[in-house]
């Protein structure tokens, strides 16, 4: 098995509330490095990993706004640990990323969503492969059965404005003319929206 060289994490993005930074610093102190916490005074808090042994360290800076603290963060990290904690940070936080795990000759990348892997793909020289794709299949059903519940409605009001015309054209009163009116405008307006 090839041995990977390094990690880069480019354009990663962590949004959590303020309640859950301390399971975040949590998680950073279980993963056996070194955590240093700042708080800044506009209330924005910076936090630095460090293997033990030292040499290597990253910087997650999270700005705070409206009750959630943001972390966008772009590195390149060697040490199995702090790749490990990364990974652990963007899974469990829920974060969007885009990981090249580097080895030599090769790159696998990672296309992180929610947390969730959706996308793996390997590049060699020019090319790349999707080796994963995440397909929502359940998702695309669901959207498929409202589609078609949209479509039936749209039949079911077009039937129902055809009826209305009919009557229209065999009424003479007054009233009911203005009734007829009023529903069709109603109809009109729900196709608009449905079929939009």
């Amino acid at each position: 098995m090839a041995g990977r060289i390094a990690t880069e994490y480019v354009n990663a993005v962590l949004t959590l509330p303020e309640a859950e930074m301390p399971k975040l610093i949590a998680l950073c102190n279980a993963q056996q490095l070194k955590l240093q916490v700042f708080v800044m005074d506009n209330g924005n808090q910076e936090l630095v990993l460090e293997e033990e042994a030292g040499g290597e360290s990253i910087r997650l800076t999270f700005e705070r706004a409206g009750g959630l603290y943001r972390c966008r963060l772009t590195c390149r990290v060697v040490r199995p640990k702090l790749t490990n904690a990364l990974r652990k940070l963007v899974s469990s936080f829920k974060g969007d990323a885009v990981v090249n795990r580097i080895y030599q000759g090769f790159t696998m990348v990672y296309h992180y969503q929610r947390g969730a892997v959706v996308r793996i793909a390997e590049c060699k020289d020019s090319e790349c492969r999707i080796v994963y794709e995440y397909r929502n299949a359940l998702g695309r059903l669901e959207a498929q059965f409202k589609l078609r519940a949209v479509e039936e409605e749209i039949a079911g009001l077009r039937q129902s404005v055809n009826e209305l015309l009919d009557l229209r054209n065999r009424s003479s009163d007054e009233n009911e003319l203005r009734d007829i009116d009023q529903r069709l405008q109603d109809h009109s307006r729900l196709l608009f929206i449905l079929e939009a």
